[in-house]
């Protein structure tokens, strides 16, 4: 399984009068992992949940542009927007496992796409566990409620849920900015795991961690897309000035 490329072609979002992203324009790489950072209300969570269309629940949001997955305009008007989401998984910032078992969080997802073979739905589950680096520590109590397990493996079961499906992308919306710095390392080191399979986008506001984690790095600042290149030429050698000011620190 391989991830697919994003095109990214003058974004524009409004929310209500409100110009959230101004003009955006950025080919994701597939199969490796792409950070977005910049300040609170940049536009870096907005552009990221326009790759699946999250922001339709929004009311009063307006959106032009194009964005491509697999070469298949996301917001085209026959788009099925279901089947987007089974093709583009997300993870968010809080964990958030449905009240249910740790087996049936990662089936539920597979019964609404119309899974019904008892052990072809085995399978899945303990493949998806297995990506989400989460079986040895769960294989014994798959029955047991999912909302006992630690914040840590709580967010790599939600990864498994969004593995689960088959995807080709994998969103993660500050997926540790909840956790612990082991259970950060170990959702970090799975990341590194994971874009063999499909292509991630992060959003995160540690600098550290996209410099750890990032094949390449875009830089946001008020709805724009200030700097996009390698993640270690953006952090050592920055074009831009803001750029520059807000990796610094020197930044109001």
């Amino acid at each position: 399984m391989k991830g697919q490329g994003i095109n990214i072609n003058d974004l524009n979002l409004w929310y209500g009068d409100f110009h959230a992203v101004k003009g955006v324009t950025l080919d994701i790489d597939p199969n490796r992992v792409t950070a977005f950072i910049g300040p609170s209300g940049c536009g870096k969570s907005t552009v990221l949940r326009c790759l699946n269309r999250m922001n339709d629940l929004i009311e009063n949001v307006r959106i032009e542009g194009q964005i491509l997955i697999d070469n298949q305009n996301v917001y085209a008007p026959d788009t099925d927007v279901y089947g987007l989401r089974k093709k583009v998984g997300m993870v968010f910032q809080k964990p958030s496992p449905f009240p249910k078992t740790i087996f049936e969080n990662v089936a539920y997802g597979l019964r609404v796409n119309g899974m019904r073979n008892k052990s072809e739905i085995a399978d899945v589950v303990e493949r998806s566990l297995k990506g989400a680096a989460l079986w040895k520590e769960v294989k014994d109590k798959l029955h047991q409620s999912a909302l006992g397990l630690s914040g840590g493996q709580q967010q790599r079961l939600c990864i498994a849920r969004a593995i689960a499906p088959n995807p080709e992308v994998v969103l993660m919306d500050e997926p540790t900015s909840a956790l612990d710095p082991i259970s950060t390392v170990q959702v970090e080191e799975l990341m590194a795991e994971l874009k063999n399979k499909y292509t991630i986008v992060i959003v995160t506001h540690n600098m550290q961690q996209a410099q750890r984690i990032a094949d390449k790095t875009a830089f946001y600042y008020v709805g724009h897309l200030i700097e996009y290149t390698d993640t270690h030429s953006l952090f050592n050698n920055p074009k831009e000035e803001k750029t520059q000011k807000y990796i610094s620190g020197d930044f109001s």
